[in-house]
């Protein structure tokens, strides 16, 4: 059952992240690769998930998510290719004209302005219950 706990908090957090990085609430898991558990996590532990922008598509962004364990920064598990697809309004696939460049070289400007940048180099943490 813990293993299902976690797919759902990577699968929440990466759409979160896509959100954010694309700027568009509308968009869809449209493919996930194998995960691999390396290792277990166990009661008490506190866990981290860092999330990487992989890829830019032209109506998608591809994301890799790693699970770690705070304390030891074991690896617990990685997911090593998470798709999104951008939708319009109307639900099919649309251009979000981002790329990996335009978002660090808008963060560098400000801060401020791109959220999902500034969440790129940091983990959220859980402890697992």
């Amino acid at each position: 059952m813990f293993g299902r706990s976690l797919l759902r908090w990577i699968d929440e957090e990466a759409a979160i992240y896509a959100i954010s990085q694309l700027g568009n609430q509308r968009g869809v898991t449209k493919f996930m690769s194998e995960i691999n558990f390396v290792s277990s996590a166990r009661q008490g532990d506190i866990i981290e998930l860092g999330i990487t922008a992989t890829h830019f598509g032209r109506t998608s962004i591809t994301l890799r998510a790693e699970m770690r364990n705070k304390i030891t920064r074991k690896s617990i598990l990685t997911v090593e290719k998470m798709v999104f697809v951008n939708l319009s309004e109307q639900g099919g696939p649309a251009s979000h004209g981002r790329t990996k460049d335009k978002l660090f070289e808008a963060y560098r400007r400000d801060p401020g302005t791109v959220e999902a940048s500034a969440m790129s180099g940091k983990d959220v943490a859980a402890e697992v219950h």
